[in-house]
């Protein structure tokens, strides 16, 4: 499995997850340049993602919907902030709603993922920053840590 650490740090308002990947930088970085390999792999395999706008550019914007197994449907939205490929990009990431406009009772988390040449392949640094303990420890109720890691450990077989 490709995420070896997961550290939630509510004094520091941060969930950070460490996953290992045997590709190089280049391959990782196109799981989320390329929206129909997003897709794979953005939200847990009971939760598939569909991308609907994907600018991974700053200033750009990528929103998505990810549909449950009762049909359920959960939009979210990220507003990239910076990107340098293949390395990394940070963006905020926020809940919406169908029209993806924001839900302000949800939390906001500001992301930065990096990319770094690591034993003949990969390791990548997923950091989330909440503005809050409050709103970091909600999205850990609602499962962030299993989702993530589920939806993390998918890009091994897409990258095979």
């Amino acid at each position: 499995m490709p995420v070896t650490d997961v550290q939630p740090d509510i004094d520091n308002l941060t969930l950070t997850i460490i996953a290992d990947f045997a590709a190089p930088v280049e391959r990782i970085w196109q799981v989320y340049a390329d929206p129909r390999q997003l897709e794979k792999v953005w939200g847990p395999p009971t939760y598939p993602a569909t991308v609907v706008e994907h600018d991974l550019t700053p200033g750009g914007r990528v929103t998505y919907v990810m549909t449950g197994p009762e049909g359920d449907k959960h939009a979210g939205y990220w507003l990239v902030t910076a990107v340098d490929e293949p390395t990394g990009f940070a963006f905020d990431d926020g809940f919406a709603d169908e029209d993806f406009k924001p839900l302000s009772d949800l939390p906001v988390s500001r992301n930065t993922y990096r990319f770094d040449a690591h034993d003949g392949g990969t390791r990548a640094t997923y950091v989330s920053t909440y503005e809050t303990a409050e709103g970091l420890q909600q999205v850990l109720d609602m499962g962030v840590v299993e989702g993530a890691t589920l939806s993390i450990n998918q890009i091994d077989s897409l990258v095979a």
